[in-house]
């Protein structure tokens, strides 16, 4: 009889995990309301997750992380040069919103009802907006690391004094002052 036991609870053990995973597939709670219904094993409620368009929680995640990539130490601020953390919000928002309506643009309407090929074209859509982000962040950093190396400095350069020799010529080496050698004949 403790054997009957044993083995039911084994049996049962699967079918919480499969819950526990089936519950993990939701990460974005802002997202449940536009999902795509899954069919449930087992009898489980079912979930539902979409690829495209990311919901508004996500894209202000994306946008934090172009501010900190911009302002903050990276790979992009060791060669391009960090920018200042208000300046780095507005271009960050500006790249986002770029991306996405490209994205978003470019993103073709699902032709039929098949869920797979929905959720490829969404995928897609998604590699796009991502690209896009990319594109035009190494855009910014490059335009505004141009702008900076052509623009004068801020604080004017220290001049260093020429060397004497090239400073002012010796006695025997003077320029005539304006007057001729062949006026004096």
């Amino acid at each position: 009889m403790a054997e009957a036991a044993v083995q039911q609870q084994e049996h049962e053990q699967p079918e919480h995990q499969e819950q526990d995973a089936v519950a993990e597939v939701v990460v974005d709670p802002d997202e449940a309301e536009k999902k795509k219904p899954q069919p449930s094993p087992q009898g489980l409620p079912a979930m539902t997750f979409t690829i495209w368009p990311p919901s508004q929680r996500t894209r202000d995640a994306v946008i934090s992380r172009l501010v900190e990539t911009l302002s903050k130490e990276s790979i992009l601020s060791k060669r391009y040069g960090a920018i200042p953390g208000d300046e780095a919000a507005a271009v960050a928002r500006q790249i986002e919103e770029e991306a996405f309506a490209a994205a978003a643009a470019a993103s073709p309407a699902p032709a039929s009802a098949d869920a797979a090929a929905a959720d490829d074209l969404d995928i897609g859509t998604l590699q796009l907006y991502s690209r896009e982000i990319s594109k035009r962040m190494l855009s910014a950093v490059k335009a505004r690391a141009s702008a900076a190396s052509s623009s004068p400095p801020s604080t004017p350069p220290i001049e260093t004094p020429p060397p004497a020799s090239a400073a002012a010529p010796s006695s025997g080496d003077e320029a005539p002052s304006g007057e001729s050698e062949t006026s004096h004949a």
